[in-house]
């Protein structure tokens, strides 16, 4: 295998390579979003400096159904969202994310740095309930549960524009081969060429069970403040290095 095959290759291993070359498009993307205010000290020891946490001590608990992701197939994700600043600027900080499926975690962690393990997230319509679950390890750590489609938002469609468009930010550590940092940084990505298919909120609950594994509920639930759930085709294009804690 000569050089410039090598620096072709996506990703590894060289022989079938975990995911192809960027970007990536998602087809009907499914979301449901439980919105909770959270303990303020639980916040900030969650998030990485330089961001700081929105004043308002929300938390974003999310599932995520794709069922058709371009590279990487169908799966579906959960985890835990915090709304922060940088330098002023409104984003939003992945602060957890458990998934089902090879290629997404491992391009997620490599590229972005989404800080992504494997377990179980399912979320489903079960009557009149969109239902979200989570288990790790075989335990169930997480169950979100929102009235299903009470209120549309499709005749208003800019808070769910709005919240496509954020910045998100992850915290990238990749360790060099001595077990050291390689790579220490706020990775900023934005997604594009976004079209939501479809908008609704309505009231919510969240359940979250600690794990040693999967710490979703060291972010306790102090004030559910309502749920949404959205469906829209997306781009996720690079990413950009917002901070890099090495320099």
């Amino acid at each position: 295998m000569k050089k410039e095959e090598i620096l072709k290759l996506p990703s590894m291993p060289a022989w079938g390579p975990s995911y192809p070359h960027l970007p990536f498009r998602f087809v009907n993307r499914e979301y449901m979003i439980v919105i909770y205010e959270s303990d303020p000290d639980a916040i900030r020891a969650a998030v990485p400096e330089p961001l700081t946490p929105d004043p308002s001590n929300q938390v974003f608990y999310e599932w995520i159904r794709m069922p058709d992701s371009s590279g990487f197939g169908d799966y579906t994700e959960s985890g835990v969202v915090i709304p922060c600043h940088y330098k002023g600027e409104p984003c939003n900080f992945v602060a957890q994310m458990y998934l089902d499926d090879d290629p997404p975690i491992a391009a997620g962690r490599e590229i972005w740095g989404f800080p992504k393990k494997y377990a179980h997230p399912k979320l489903e319509v079960y009557e009149d309930t969109l239902t979200g679950t989570l288990v790790y390890a075989g335990q169930t750590v997480a169950m979100g549960t929102m009235a299903y489609k009470h209120e549309s938002l499709v005749r208003n469609p800019e808070k769910t524009l709005a919240s496509l468009g954020k910045t998100q930010v992850n915290l990238k550590l990749i360790p060099d081969v001595d077990g050291k940092p390689a790579i220490a940084q706020l990775v900023a990505y934005n997604l594009i060429d976004f079209t939501v298919k479809g908008s609704w909120s309505g009231p919510a609950r969240l359940h979250l069970i600690p794990h040693v594994n999967a710490p979703v509920a060291d972010l306790p639930v102090r004030k559910i403040v309502g749920g949404r759930h959205f469906i829209a085709d997306l781009t996720l294009p690079a990413g950009r290095v917002l901070h890099d804690y090495l320099k």
